[in-house]
């Protein structure tokens, strides 16, 4: 068995199948506090010991059981935490379970969480709290073997502060009153099918939710509840072709939840309830996140990578899905259009991190390597790229559709590595092996910079983004006068935000240009957060001062990393405003997602 480079947990000898969890979150003292039973089996003969994962996490007292069981904490690690080590009283025999209890209490600073004084949310009367484990961050809630090769089963009780609501990556399965404190409540969760950790979730406030579909409800603070609503009112439509391109829907629930501005991520994907950035309700990526997330249910949730050096094969799939559900929506041009935005995303961070970097592999070595750091959108990207080659050389998206429905089912629950992948992919098309050796795997898994190939791209859609972007290029001073706001009436928003792309991938435009580029189309005044984003980023990188202002808002108003990390990077790479940019940072941090500050800092140099 390949060993996880990001955990200290060894499922080959011990495995976690069910968690129990039992917790009060404490607001005052910033803790989750309370008892982790995890159900572990011994994977062969004489077990005496189970290695847990833990980041900054207390541990009062530990049961096998029911009887106490010595443990003791391991050295710490810069980014991996400290391992447990639990010694059983009396070893295991293979097969056999045991009930390990775990006494627990997270820290106030703990990677996993975010908590939010009252002033920090949209109602302002009441704290809230969210969770976000991936890729290695459940170790800093509770000790768990953190490692995407096991899954388990939960069922949780939580009590919270009883004028607000707890909602889990699991379906709720009812509340009471907490019988030892009048002014909380205890909320429960079950999760039947099992997960691997980076998937428990958790998240606490003063929530409403309104129904939008037969198995969707839609939680946010009642300020954005039913703004919400109306975005995302397209979720079971976008279920249901789903189910149709990858097989039945197997979580029950599917409810989104909206939080506050600082979560780093656009969505992510917790079984039964989808959290996404309120970044999206000024969007239109409303329709592709969503799109993306309910993909995970079958790529990522239900077949996952075995470690984090594969996170390509949940990404790339679900990219490739959430695409052909865009096509299913919206027509097969639009469908090449989103692939071909793709393409120049990862030429765009290509360009940023370097071709030579071997973070721009597929399959990447994370030995040493903290996942977070490593993060980008190579395995998202090359992955999608990959897949888009290989439906064009096997004959065409409704045979590859095959193959990818055929692919969730036979390794549905399980966790795989590419060569398992791989393997599946040439015995499904046993009859076309002759094409798959033409395949240059070697380049495509293991080589940085871009793909071997590019894949063909229907330009229908993206030649009108090309001539504009093109147009602005070439202009001499005396050619501004040509540019008028009838350049945009055909483009959709889409469109758009593709030319502005576009623009990025080039050396910076005059200041002049842009300038005159706000006199016609007025993008300042557009809120839309991909435009806004994008047009912000060619503002500071021509130097426009005026802009300076502006991006640091956004910045700092979201903390999306998608939006966050590149224009504090932009702002910091501009000698004018590299002073300012450090400075915003530096009084916002404290109140910055713990990653997010951790990355933001290391691209400023602030890195203590």
């Amino acid at each position: 068995a390949m060993a996880d480079p990001s955990s200290f947990a060894s499922p080959a000898c011990c495995l976690t199948r069910h968690l129990y969890l039992r917790c009060r979150a404490d607001f005052g003292t910033r803790a989750l506090r309370g008892t982790a039973a995890l159900t572990a089996r011994a994977e062969h003969e004489a077990l005496r010991c189970l290695v847990l994962d833990t980041r900054d996490v207390q541990v009062f007292k530990v049961t096998v059981n029911g009887q106490d069981a010595q443990f003791a904490f391991g050295e710490k690690h810069s980014f991996k935490g400290t391992p447990l080590e639990i010694t059983f009283p009396n070893e295991l025999r293979r097969g056999q379970e045991a009930i390990v209890e775990i006494s627990f209490e997270s820290s106030p600073q703990s990677s996993a969480l975010q908590w939010f004084t009252p002033e920090q949310t949209s109602g302002k009367k009441h704290p809230f709290l969210f969770s976000q484990c991936q890729a290695t961050h459940c170790r800093a809630i509770f000790p768990c073997q953190d490692t995407p090769a096991v899954k388990l089963t939960y069922y949780a009780e939580i009590s919270v502060p009883k004028e607000l609501v707890a909602l889990m990556s699991a379906n709720r399965d009812g509340e009471a009153p907490d019988p030892e404190d009048s002014t909380r409540k205890i909320f429960r969760f079950s999760q039947h099918v099992p997960i691997p950790c980076y998937l428990f979730a958790l998240v606490v406030g003063a929530l409403e939710s309104r129904k939008i579909g037969p198995r969707t409800l839609v939680w946010a603070e009642k300020e954005l509840v039913d703004k919400s609503a109306y975005e995302f009112s397209e979720a079971e439509a976008m279920l249901k072709t789903a189910e149709d391109l990858a097989g039945p829907y197997v979580w029950g629930q599917y409810d989104l939840l909206v939080l506050p501005p600082s979560f780093p991520y656009g969505g992510m994907e917790n079984p039964c309830l989808t959290f996404v950035t309120p970044t999206l309700l000024v969007s239109i990526a409303v329709i592709k996140v969503i799109a993306h997330e309910i993909s995970h249910s079958w790529t990522g949730n239900l077949v996952t990578n075995k470690t984090w050096e594969h996170f390509w094969l949940n990404e790339g799939h679900t990219v490739y899905l959430e695409r052909r559900i865009g096509g299913r929506l919206f027509g097969e041009q639009f469908r090449h259009f989103q692939a071909l935005g793709g393409w120049r995303e990862l030429q765009n961070t290509i360009n940023t991190l370097g071709d030579k970097n071997p973070v721009t592999n597929l399959v990447i070595n994370l030995d040493e390597v903290d996942p977070d750091v490593a993060y980008s959108s190579v395995p998202y990207e090359k992955g999608f790229a990959l897949l888009f080659y290989l439906e064009q050389l096997l004959g065409g998206p409704d045979v590859f559709i095959g193959f990818l429905k055929a692919y969730v089912q036979q390794f549905a629950y399980k966790s795989i590595v590419t060569e398992d992948w791989k393997n599946f992919l040439y015995s499904y098309f046993k009859d076309k092996v002759d094409v798959l050796d033409k395949v240059d795997w070697n380049s495509w898994f293991h080589a940085p910079g871009m793909p071997p190939v590019k894949p063909t791209y229907d330009m229908t859609l993206s030649n009108a983004c090309v001539a504009l972007s093109q147009r602005w290029i070439q202009a001499k001073e005396s050619d501004l006068g040509s540019f008028s706001a009838a350049d945009l009436k055909e483009m959709s928003s889409h469109q758009l935000i593709e030319f502005l792309a576009l623009l990025l991938l080039e050396a910076p435009l005059p200041l002049s240009h842009v300038q005159r580029m706000q006199e016609v189309y007025d993008f300042n005044a557009i809120n839309n957060s991909e435009i806004r984003f994008r047009w912000l980023r060619l503002c500071i990188r021509s130097k426009w001062e005026e802009a300076i202002p502006l991006a640091l808002k956004m910045a700092t108003d979201q903390g999306r990393m998608k939006f966050t990390r590149p224009l504090f990077r932009d702002l910091y790479s501009c000698d004018k405003s590299r002073d300012l940019a450090v400075k915003t940072f530096l009084e916002h941090r404290a109140s910055m997602h713990p990653v997010t500050s951790m990355l933001v800092g290391k691209d400023l140099k602030q890195d203590q």
